[in-house]
């Protein structure tokens, strides 16, 4: 039997629509006015008053990694439990074979890590760690593998790549066709304030951020785009933490490149004073790399969303118990870096972007759906709700309030980032525990109810969809981490992603499709070439600010 959406609001990357949505199978039949004929054949789901958007896609996680001798809480199990739980029906995690490992061997290390265990769509992104002939080959036989986007660091000792190999790789994927994400930070300079600090005796997480400056960021975001240029080739700046950071981006864009951006939660909603706190712990479970920043890059990130200039936020979800970050007490190298944020990115957006005002509802569909889809390969299969497309469905109820805890989270990290006074920074008095605005009351992946209001103890909303809905054999409960009405994993696909601009088969023209993305046209994601337009006649070669 088909299923019918109705009294709900559609959201698009253009705004939002009052329209019912017709789901056959795993498809979107039909939006906007259904005949009487068709809702008479189909299980009428009462949503009036929610919004419906996209299934968000988070293309920065980190799941089952082992890094800093130990391995992240969350697994592809737990971890896309939590994706779901939040309204992500699809993840791209990063593959990672360490240096003197082949591509293939990590790609298939990372498939034995995901299948079957995955409760949410999922693709990989594939680490570049080294490069010589062998990986060079290797490039096309990933492509033959669905894998056409990767990533390269220009810190971390055990992963980072020089710039003679960063510039020959980003030639290859030229070839390809591929877009690359680089972690942009000047390793020397880092490793130079860290012994510096150590021979000043202190050790403390403030120490964190004070040896990983925003300066040295944006000093390897400029490097990286003056060798992207020379190759001619796009890139994705991934996790941008702050203003300087955004103006290289900027005076890139200004030259005629074709820079993607990505930014994170924590570096909306958070800001340094995380690093302060006299209990170390609390302090040293926000410890990521890049560090939170500043309160004003905070907002200066916020209107990069709003003009168009950061085109997606995703996670970069990388979970660790308190015991875990307790391996550092002795050491502030040693904190294991990372944040889970994979179940709280949609809600944090609405509550700290939308309801404040500082985005609209569109801005919040292209950073969470429909720019991931269309960068990596995905629209309009995933990313917009149109004939054809998957039924990945978002019901959100921007009425049912709820106070984020980590004792409610099914994610496998012992803490969340968010809760409590650190929500009420952003919301209201500081200390206080706010509710966020808004609740993720269900999720459809692909027509069937991949999570409830039952995953929700505080608030049941009414209206809410419900039941089990083709789900099979699901086990209840938060301590097994499955949950009422989540699919199995047999039930999941691994998404093969093509070039970027890669056709979905199926007529997707429908009301919600639109050619046209950016209001900034150097930074289009439907732009064949890399280079821009032209600076206006007589126009000066200043720099740009993103103040």
């Amino acid at each position: 039997m088909k299923t019918l959406l109705r009294g709900g609001y559609v959201v698009s990357g253009r705004g939002c629509r009052r329209a019912d949505v017709l789901i056959d199978g795993e498809k979107v039949e039909m939006l906007g006015h259904i005949p009487p004929e068709l809702a008479a054949q189909s299980e009428v789901v009462d949503v009036t008053g929610c919004m419906l958007f996209p299934g968000f896609i988070d293309a920065h996680t980190h799941f089952d990694l082992d890094v800093c001798s130990t391995t992240t809480a969350d697994d592809f199990e737990s971890g896309s439990k939590s994706a779901i739980r939040g309204g992500t029906t699809t993840v791209i995690d990063l593959a990672c074979p360490n240096k003197g490992e082949s591509l293939a061997y990590g790609l298939d290390l990372w498939h034995k890590k995901a299948d079957g265990k995955c409760y949410c769509d999922y693709g990989f992104h594939m680490t570049i760690d080294d490069w010589n002939e062998t990986i060079e080959r290797e490039i096309d036989d990933m492509y033959a593998e669905g894998i056409s986007s990767f990533k390269m660091y220009m810190t971390y000792p055990a992963m980072m790549i020089g710039d003679e190999a960063m510039y020959k790789a980003l030639k290859k994927l030229k070839e390809k066709g591929g877009i690359c994400g680089v972690h942009c930070e000047n390793a020397g300079v880092i490793d130079a304030l860290i012994a510096e600090k150590k021979a000043a005796g202190e050790n403390g997480v403030h120490c964190h951020p004070e040896t990983r400056p925003d300066i040295m960021e944006a000093e390897a975001v400029g490097r990286l785009l003056r060798i992207a240029e020379q190759v001619d080739v796009p890139v994705v700046i991934v996790h941008t933490t702050n203003i300087e950071a955004l103006d290289e981006i900027a005076n890139a864009r200004w030259r005629g490149q074709k820079v993607f951006v990505e930014t994170c939660p924590q570096y909306l909603v958070l800001d340094d004073s995380v690093y302060y706190n006299e209990d170390w712990l609390q302090a040293a479970k926000y410890v990521c790399s890049p560090p939170i920043r500043k309160p004003a890059d905070c907002e200066a990130l916020w209107r990069a969303i709003r003009r168009g200039e950061v085109q997606t936020v995703s996670t970069d979800h990388c979970s660790f118990t308190t015991a875990q970050k307790l391996a550092g007490r002795d050491n502030f190298t040693a904190i294991p870096g990372g944040i889970p944020g994979v179940e709280t990115r949609g809600e944090l957006i609405y509550t700290f972007g939308v309801a404040k005002k500082k985005i609209g509802l569109g801005a919040m569909c292209r950073v969470l759906a429909e720019n991931p889809a269309k960068l990596y390969g995905l629209f309009p299969r995933k990313g917009v709700l149109a004939p054809g497309s998957d039924a990945d469905i978002v019901v959100y109820d921007p009425n049912a309030d709820h106070v984020i805890r980590a004792e409610d989270m099914v994610g496998a990290a012992d803490y969340n980032p968010y809760e409590g006074g650190v929500l009420g920074q952003g919301a209201g008095r500081a200390g206080r525990q706010i509710p966020a605005p808004g609740q993720v009351p269900a999720v459809r992946r692909r027509g069937h109810v991949g999570q409830d209001v039952g995953l929700y103890p505080l608030l049941p909303v009414p209206g809410a969809v419900s039941g089990r809905a083709g789900a099979a054999g699901g086990v209840s409960g938060r301590a097994q981490a499955q949950g009422p009405g989540l699919l199995p994993p047999a039930a999941v696909h691994f998404v093969c992603r093509r070039r970027r601009g890669a056709v979905f088969p199926g007529d997707l023209q429908g009301v919600f499709h639109h050619p046209g993305l950016f209001p900034d046209p150097h930074c289009g994601l439907d732009r064949p070439g890399h280079r821009g337009v032209l600076r206006a006649a007589g126009s000066g070669a200043g720099v740009l600010r993103c103040r």
